[in-house]
């Protein structure tokens, strides 16, 4: 996935969890964050960010805060993308590319925002077999909390996500497959975890979940200022 007219700034300071403050050019603007997530460790004065400047009139905010640099102590710094919206689009386009190279006699559907129960799933994939409707279900949960180099989420208590969890299972009981794809919204980590610290509830949840037969698998991302894609396979442990 690609943004449009992308722009460097300074990180101020952030009010709440919707807008920051950032110097672009000399000039103080309030901005628009996509990520409502705490980010305290990504969002710290002084901080490099990127920005998509948008063209709608009506908006009060003339900027996306998309990216930011961390610095780390004795490592590389680490481009991140934050834009919560960025997993699920780089994962539609991702599964679309590994669809769109399977088996020519079978027809696949991609769909999204799909509700299943008393949830809406992320990603479906559809396929027939023997004339039988065959689904796929994908929850998508955007990573960019990092711990020398171990890749961690939530970094904030998820009930949602532990609700989400619950009906994937429910979705293999039923004869379906599911899957939950954590996107690594950066380059760099060895591995995934679980963030046992911040919500052992949703960590106890994904191992409970895996056992059901939900599959957890993780995914790093080529991440530029102006894109992200999806990228190798790291390593999930969710081991107690």
């Amino acid at each position: 996935m690609k943004y449009k007219n992308i722009v460097q700034g300074k990180f101020i300071n952030r009010p709440n969890r919707f807008i920051a403050n950032v110097e672009i050019d000399g000039e103080v603007e309030t901005v628009h964050v996509k990520n409502t997530g705490r980010c305290k460790e990504l969002l710290v004065s002084g901080a490099t960010v990127y920005l998509e400047k948008v063209s709608e009139s009506s908006r009060k905010t003339k900027y996306d805060l998309v990216a930011v640099i961390k610095e780390r102590k004795n490592e590389k710094p680490l481009l991140i993308n934050m834009d919560s919206q960025a997993p699920n689009a780089a994962a539609a386009e991702w599964i679309k590319g590994i669809v769109s190279k399977l088996d020519d006699s079978t027809e696949y559907a991609v769909r999204t925002e799909v509700k299943y129960g008393n949830s809406r799933f992320d990603l479906c994939v559809e396929h027939s077999v023997a004339g039988e409707t065959k689904k796929t279900f994908i929850e998508v949960k955007g990573v960019t909390l990092e711990e020398n180099g171990v890749a961690l989420f939530p970094d904030a208590p998820t009930e949602r996500g532990i609700k989400h969890i619950r009906e994937l299972e429910k979705c293999v009981k039923e004869g379906n497959e599911a899957y939950i794809l954590f996107v690594i919204q950066m380059k760099g980590m060895t591995e995934f975890r679980p963030n046992e610290q911040t919500h052992k509830e949703f960590a106890d949840a994904l191992r409970h979940a895996a056992k059901a037969g939900v599959k957890i698998i993780a995914r790093d991302c080529i991440v530029t200022p102006d894109s992200m894609e999806i990228d190798e396979k790291i390593e999930v442990v969710i081991k107690e």
